[in-house]
């Protein structure tokens, strides 16, 4: 049974990691202050100590909360491919909701900063990248093989399929932005222009025997 008093203990912590994430993706985690983070939580420093016992075991929380935002691409793959009766329209689909989704402002900074501190918290990283972006692929890589038994593919290998199709959707679009920085936006209609160019390219390398 949940009480009053876990309850305001739940919302004060979220309040303070709220208030922390924006502090480390500002400021990187040398640079991250708990008193920032006390101040824009608007409660003491003795109140996150209380929540979090150092600025280590703060940031870790952030990191890996976020990997439910980015495990979501495992479950759009699952619901656009499955059921799929028209592979060049879902797969296309598809696409743009991945570049939708991995171009987004707040997500490419989180990307930096783990990368940045992945020397300092290699296990962080490392699971960062398991539980989110490696759990996609192998989302991904399942999809494909259920849909070359279904006769919609023709692959031998659905691992090297899954990275084939990510690698040609973002690996330009994504590295771009990763160094010339948030600003160097793609429009729209470059994002449908990436999303049904990798979508034919993949469907051309992937077409079932004999089409």
């Amino acid at each position: 049974m949940i009480t009053e008093e876990d309850g305001r203990t739940a919302r004060k912590r979220r309040q303070i990691l709220d208030a922390a994430r924006p502090v480390f993706l500002r400021n990187g985690y040398v640079g991250a202050s708990m008193d920032e983070v006390a101040s824009l939580a608007a409660v003491s420093k003795q109140t996150v100590y209380k929540h979090f016992t150092d600025k280590e075991q703060l940031f870790t929380r952030i990191i890996l909360d976020t990997t439910n935002e980015v495990d979501g691409l495992a479950r759009m793959v699952t619901a656009t491919l499955d059921d799929s009766d028209d592979l060049e329209r879902d797969l296309g689909k598809l696409a743009r909701q991945f570049l939708d989704a991995l171009m987004q402002p707040e997500l490419l900074r989180l990307r930096r900063l783990v990368i940045a501190e992945a020397d300092r918290f290699p296990e962080l990283g490392r699971t960062w990248y398991e539980l989110g972006f490696e759990r996609s692929l192998t989302t991904l890589s399942d999809c494909f093989a259920r849909l070359k038994t279904r006769g919609l593919l023709g692959l031998e290998d659905p691992d090297t399929a899954a990275d084939h199709f990510v690698g040609m959707l973002l690996w330009v679009p994504v590295n771009k932005v990763m160094f010339a920085g948030t600003e160097a936006r793609y429009a729209e209609a470059d994002l449908d222009r990436l999303a049904a160019s990798a979508t034919a390219a993949f469907l051309r390398a992937y077409a079932p025997p004999g089409t």
